[in-house]
């Protein structure tokens, strides 16, 4: 049974270990041109083109978790009107939630799927760097025993790559280490905190998916920094790019494409607001002076004052005392 996972294992990682290797050997190849071909400063540019590769390749995916992770967001209002509806039957509300989810194409695990998938590419630069070290005769991939030597043996800021901060006594190794692994934590919780704070309107705050963001925010970082100090320092400047990467490009989506009802969504109205107004036609200043300069309106004219005499004269004649005044021009009266 334990030879056939073996195989299994095998089955997938070689594939890996050839494609890994043709990167890597390939940037080593540019950098070590530069910088020569043993030195650590060549192995580490190889590790960190190798990452932007890889998340380049990435990037479809991310925009699919992007989609997703908006969508759940934006259906949480929905959520919570069936866990209200169904919250005392269990089966049927995880039935109408899947079919909540499939309606608005909503992957509630594609917030991990990079993560995921990252991990089998992971594992092989592990085995490539570990393997170069132990066992350079062993060949894997594009890695020959030379090239395995020398990326086992390469030093960058006085630690060798293949170190890791538990298998050495060498200061060197374990403040790069130390430094390399603080750096991947911190890149990982603010990268979850930047979608919480700024990407999630506030009725994504509560609930399950909540939950779900809160319990990333927190373990993830943990579990970087506990399974940090067992890795390689090639594998820890491999993992703290693609963090960097991760954040770098978050920020940018978040800021061009929030989601609706979030801060992010509100700061990019400011700034679109301003923008049209910068690009829009200002008053200037002779067009203000004119304005201001403009004659006020006429004023309201009073009646002219009248002498006794002269208001008499505009009175219309009256009969005598206790008649009231005859109607001019009216018709006589039919005899009776």
């Amino acid at each position: 049974m334990i030879e056939f996972f073996k195989d299994i294992g095998g089955f997938i990682m070689t594939p890996l270990y050839l494609v890994i290797s043709a990167v890597l050997v390939g940037f080593h190849n540019l950098w070590g041109g530069l910088f020569g071909e043993a030195t650590g400063v060549a192995w580490v540019l190889s590790i960190i083109c190798l990452t932007l590769v890889i998340r380049i390749v990435l990037i479809p995916l991310f925009v699919k978790q992007i989609k997703s992770s908006r969508n759940m967001q934006l259906i949480q209002p929905k959520v919570k009107e069936l866990q209200k509806k169904y919250g005392h039957d269990r089966e049927r509300l995880a039935q109408e939630t899947m079919a909540l989810y499939k309606e608005t194409g909503t992957n509630p695990f594609a917030s991990c799927l990079p993560i995921i998938l990252q991990m089998p590419i992971f594992l092989a630069l592990f085995r490539l760097i570990d393997q170069a070290a132990k066992n350079p005769e062993d060949e894997r991939g594009l890695m020959t025993e030379t090239l395995n030597n020398q990326f086992g043996n390469a030093i960058f800021l006085g630690a060798k790559i293949s170190d890791t901060f538990l298998d050495t006594d060498l200061t060197s190794v374990r403040i790069l280490a130390a430094i390399l692994v603080a750096a991947m934590t911190a890149t990982t919780f603010l990268t979850q905190r930047q979608l919480m704070s700024k990407n999630m309107p506030a009725d994504a705050l509560t609930g399950p998916y909540a939950q779900q963001q809160k319990l990333l925010l927190y373990v993830l970082p943990v579990v970087f920094a506990v399974g940090g100090i067992a890795f390689p320092v090639g594998v820890l400047f491999y993992w703290t790019t693609s963090n960097l990467w991760t954040m770098g490009q978050q920020f940018y989506v978040i800021r061009n494409n929030p989601a609706p009802g979030t801060p992010a969504f509100k700061a990019k109205q400011e700034r679109d607001e301003a923008k049209a107004l910068r690009r829009g036609h200002a008053p200037t200043v002779s067009e203000v002076e004119v304005v201001d300069e403009a004659p006020p309106p006429p004023p309201r004219q009073q009646p002219k004052k009248q002498t006794r005499s002269q208001r008499k004269k505009g009175r219309p004649a009256t009969g005598g005392a206790g008649e009231s005044p005859s109607a001019p021009d009216a018709p006589d009266a039919p005899d009776a």
